[in-house]
Order: C-alpha cells, then structure tokens, then sequence
C-alpha cells in the first residue's frame, strides 16, 4: 500500500511538467510572432530549455528584420521568409515563456546557456489562436549577437 502511495505521489508531482510540454502541432506554424526583452527566468534542462522573457512596453518589429541572416538548418526552413512575415503577438502579456530546442540541439548550436538579466529576441510561434499560456515556441533565437535555428541541428 506505501509503494503506491509513493508511486501515486510522484506521478502527481511530475504532473504539471508533462502537461507544460508541447509538440509542434500545438503551434501556429503559419504566423511567426517576434519577442524580445530580458530574461527573468532560465530553466536550462530537458525536454527543452526554457527562458521567461519580459518584453519592453513599446514593443516593436525591427526595421530590418525582413534583412536579417539567418543560418541553415538541417531542417528545411525558410528562414528569410518567416522574418519577411513576422508579427507582434496580438496579446499584450508583459511577461512570455519560450520554448527553446532541447539541450542537446542547443549544444549542437554552442549556445551558451543564458542568463537572467541579458537580452534576447526570439523569432517563433505562439499557441494556435494565441490561445493558453503567453508560450512561443523557438524557431530562431538572437542572442549575444549571434543568431541560433532550433527546429534541427545547424547544416
């Protein structure tokens, strides 16, 4: 009965970490959203890395971002073309989670974990409608002027 009890625990205490991860297809793959802003929170660990970001009030699309190189993936991405129509997110939360590759692909990419504090830009993909939580999913991320893909390992 105590092995259960015990088992019954952890399931319940792994929980909400099953039920925070998302596949792909809960995203809208079709309207890319750009972010930017400070780190508030760093979770470097599987099944992704994870940042919380802060965004500035007067979020704004760069003037140049339709310009921006973007590196090859393994994955067949179109890079230049998801920045020529990236948006704003239509929800004004302040405070958004990125979903980032998981750490291998992330050491495949030398990333160097981030810390709290720095800033960074994300180019991704919100929940389908923007729906749930403030969540965008990682396609590219602009940190410490480089520029990392995260759908698959660098080509």
């Amino acid at each position: 009965m105590q092995r259960r009890i015990v088992l019954g625990l952890g399931a319940l205490a792994l929980a909400p970490r099953a039920f925070a991860h998302h596949g792909w297809s809960s995203f809208d793959q079709d309207r890319p959203i750009w972010l930017e802003g400070k780190v508030m929170k760093v979770a470097w660990r599987n099944p992704h890395a994870e940042l919380e970001i802060e965004l500035p009030a007067d979020l704004k699309l760069p003037a140049d971002l339709a310009q921006r190189a973007v590196p090859p993936q393994s994955a067949a991405v179109d890079g230049p073309g998801l920045l020529k129509r990236a948006v704003l997110p239509t929800r004004r939360d302040k405070r958004w989670e990125i979903e980032l590759a998981p750490l291998t692909r992330m050491e495949s990419w030398k990333v160097p974990e981030i810390k709290v504090g720095e800033s960074v830009s994300v180019l991704g993909f919100t929940m389908v409608g923007e729906k749930g939580d403030a969540v965008v999913r990682a396609e590219y991320l602009f940190a410490g002027g480089k520029v990392y893909g995260l759908r698959s390992s660098p080509a």
